[in-house]
C-alpha cells in the first residue's frame, strides 16, 4: 500500500461543464494544478461537490484518469446507488494510480442496514487493497460508522486508514473520542467546512477536505494552518483561527446546505472562472436573493480580511 495521503488539506473538486452541459475534464485539470500550487496536498474527485449523481461512471472513470494522468495525487469517492459500480470506481482508481479513497455509504437500498453497509464496505476496500482509504460518514448518506464497524473492518482491510466526518461538533467529538484516538495510526479528516478549527484543534485531525477552498485556497490553508498551531498549544494562533473561523462562518456554511454546488460553483464565477457557470441540469440554479445573499457574503469576507490579515504576527507566520 502506498503511504497515507490524509493529511493537509484538500478541495473537493467541482466538475465544470462544457456550452452543451457536458463534463470539460480539461477546466478540471486545470483547477485540480491550480489547487496543488496554490499548496493543497490533494484534490478529491468525485465526491457530493463532484457531482457524482449526475455523471456516468464512464465519465467519473475519465475525470478520475486525467486527474492522476496530470501527475496530481487524486483521492477518489466511491458514491454510487449500486454497489458493483462503487466496486467498479475502486478498482479503477487503484488501476491508474490514483491516491486515496473515500469509501461512502451504500444508499437507498438498504441503507440503514448495519450488515449491508459492512458487506458494501469490504467490497470497495478489497476491490483497492493497495489504495489508502477513508469511510466518509455524513448525515446526508443517512447511516452513521460506528467505531465497532470501523476497527472490524480495519483489522481484514489495513488500507483502511482513517475516517471522514462531515457530520457537526457532536459527530466530530465521538469520531475523535472513540475511533481515532484508539487508534495513533488511524486519522481523522474534517469533511465540512464548519468545523475546520473544532476538528484540528479538539479532535486531533490530521487534514480537512473543502469546499470553499476551491474559491479562496489561500484562507482556507491559512484557517488549517492556524488551527494546528492552536491544538499544539499557541495562544495567538488559537485566537486567530477563531477569527478566522467566524469570519468565514457563512461562507462556510453553504458546504452543509442541499445546494452547496450551486453556490461554490457561483464564488469560481465570482473569482472570474467562466468555466463553471453552467450545472448539468439547466433549472440547477440559485434564486436571485440566494445569489444576491452569496456576493454581498463574500464582498464582506473579502473586504475583511484584507484589512484583517495585516496585523502579522502568527498570521503572517502562517501565510
Amino acid at each position: 500500500m502506498t503511504q497515507n495521503i490524509f493529511t493537509g488539506t484538500m478541495p473537493a473538486l467541482m466538475t465544470p461543464c462544457t456550452s452543451n452541459r457536458a463534463p470539460d475534464f480539461d477546466a478540471l485539470v486545470k483547477k485540480g494544478k491550480e489547487m496543488i500550487e496554490a499548496g493543497m496536498s490533494a484534490v478529491v474527485y468525485c465526491g457530493s461537490m463532484g457531482d457524482w449523481p449526475l455523471l456516468t461512471d464512464a465519465e467519473r472513470m475519465e475525470g478520475v484518469g486525467r486527474l492522476v494522468a496530470a501527475g496530481l495525487p487524486v483521492v477518489v469517492g466511491t458514491g454510487a446507488i449500486n454497489s458493483k459500480s462503487a466496486v467498479a470506481h475502486a478498482a479503477h482508481a487503484q488501476k491508474v494510480g490514483a491516491s486515496g479513497l473515500m469509501v461512502i455509504p451504500r444508499v437507498l437500498s438498504r441503507g440503514a442496514s448495519g450488515a449491508a453497509q459492512k458487506n458494501h464496505f469490504k467490497a470497495i476496500l478489497s476491490a483497492a487493497p493497495d489504495v489508502p482509504a477513508i469511510i466518509y460518514n455524513s448525515p446526508v448518506y443517512g447511516f452513521a460508522t460506528r467505531a465497532d464497524l470501523f476497527f472490524e473492518l480495519r483489522s481484514e482491510h489495513p488500507n483502511l486508514v482513517g475516517f471522514k466526518e462531515f457530520g457537526g461538533k457532536d459527530d466530530l467529538r465521538y469520531a475523535a473520542e472513540f475511533i481515532t484516538s484508539k487508534d495513533d495510526q488511524v486519522t481523522l479528516m474534517v469533511g465540512v467546512d464548519t468545523e475546520v478549527y473544532h476538528g484540528f484543534v479538539n479532535c486531533g485531525a490530521t487534514g480537512s477536505i473543502t469546499g470553499i477552498g476551491t474559491a479562496l485556497p489561500k484562507e482556507a490553508l491559512l484557517l488549517a494552518a492556524l488551527s494546528k498551531k492552536a491544538a499544539a498549544g499557541h495562544a495567538e494562533a488559537r485566537l486567530r483561527a477563531r477569527e478566522l473561523d467566524e469570519a468565514l462562518g457563512v461562507l462556510a456554511s453553504f458546504d452543509e446546505g442541499t445546494d452547496l454546488v450551486l453556490y461554490y460553483k457561483h464564488l469560481l464565477v465570482l473569482n472570474g472562472e467562466e468555466e463553471y457557470r453552467l450545472h448539468f441540469i439547466e433549472t440547477d440554479e440559485l434564486s436571485d436573493a440566494q445569489r444576491n445573499y452569496c456576493e454581498l457574503q463574500y464582498d464582506l469576507f473579502r473586504n475583511w480580511f484584507s484589512d484583517w490579515a495585516q496585523q502579522g504576527g502568527v498570521i503572517a507566520e502562517c501565510m
